[in-house]
């Protein structure tokens, strides 16, 4: 028998982690306790808690705050069963989430795995819209969205199982604030361990609420790349790289067009839009939604390129620590 411990680190966001425990109150497997790590939040979290004692095998730790990956290992130590699943506050999980998630295990040999995220029907427009850049294959490849897009599985924390005895060999997370899961991932790659993708555990996940705040998400996503290339060179791609080259191909798009008076390359930048609002038409049949997705996957493009572009130079050409680059990531 598969005996599983579900592990929140939260900060704050307390109707996300009351929408969060009212979908794992409604499993139909029952059979799992629930650890709730309070980050050093601002506000009081466990009354929120406190109202599904009576549903949920519930354990409340409050702690000063240290990120999301060390409060996670702080839950992990607390935890009593021997798989470790790990969600963030922002997602929502269907009924059968635990259920299927113990079939898989006994089913699938591995050491660790993850699921997919997509984005509920209640969503808001927005929401929708980046959860489809964030999926779609026009714009991450579809890593995070389906299995036929996934070569080896790399889990995410948002939706994320490890076996416990892994978990300790490796060290658990790292004192990373950005990229601490793919480290994880990598460093469980190292150890021997093994990565599975489940098609049918998949949650919904809200993310951010607004452009400004993807925005500022998706930059930090690409300031931790290079920095997961330095700690894993194994694992380094040239692929994650291709925001970086987008956006600077979409400068020289613009000085072709006003020194040379041709728009080739921005030519591929309109056809790659098209593609991206007909492709986000199909998905949600909602024309609103495909608008929306296109701004949502530039901003990803771009600020992750930033990102990514910014963290190589200070890394590579100003040979700077990454703890000196990015001080608030560690």
């Amino acid at each position: 028998m598969q005996s599983i411990s579900i592990i929140i680190a939260i900060y704050n966001r307390k109707d996300e982690l009351f929408e969060l425990l009212n979908s794992l109150s409604h499993q139909t497997d029952k059979d799992f306790e629930v650890i709730i790590v309070d980050d050093g939040s601002l506000i009081n979290l466990r009354p929120t808690a406190e109202l599904f004692n009576e549903s949920l095998k519930i354990e409340f730790f409050r702690k000063e705050n240290s990120g999301p990956g060390l409060s996670r290992n702080y839950g992990a130590r607390r935890a009593k069963n021997d798989w470790l699943v790990f969600v963030d506050s922002d997602v929502i999980v269907e009924t059968d989430y635990i259920q299927n998630i113990k079939k898989n295990i006994s089913e699938i040999p591995c050491d660790a795995f993850g699921g997919a995220d997509k984005a509920h029907k209640g969503f808001n427009l927005m929401q929708k819209a980046i959860s489809y850049s964030m999926t779609s294959v026009f714009t991450t490849g579809g890593i995070r969205g389906s299995k036929k897009s996934v070569t080896k599985f790399q889990p995410r924390s948002f939706n994320m199982g490890v076996r416990k005895s892994a978990f300790e060999k490796v060290g658990g997370f790292s004192e990373m604030r950005i990229g601490e899961d793919p480290d994880l991932s990598m460093r469980l790659w190292e150890n021997g361990f093994t990565t599975a993708f489940f098609d049918d555990i998949g949650v919904y996940h809200k993310r951010r609420v607004d452009f400004g705040k993807f925005s500022k998400q998706v930059y930090q996503f690409g300031c931790a790349r290079p920095i997961l290339n330095q700690r894993h060179p194994k694992y380094t791609k040239i692929s994650f790289a291709f925001p970086s080259l987008f956006l600077l191909g979409y400068f020289l798009g613009f000085i072709e067009y006003f020194f040379f008076q041709k728009g080739l390359i921005l030519g591929f930048y309109g056809l790659y839009t098209f593609i991206v609002f007909f492709h986000a038409l199909y998905k949600t049949r909602n024309i609103s939604i495909a608008a929306m997705a296109i701004i949502s996957t530039y901003i990803q493009m771009f600020s992750y390129g930033y990102g990514f572009l910014k963290s190589w130079i200070l890394l590579n050409v100003f040979r700077q620590k990454p703890e000196d680059a990015f001080p608030k990531h560690f």
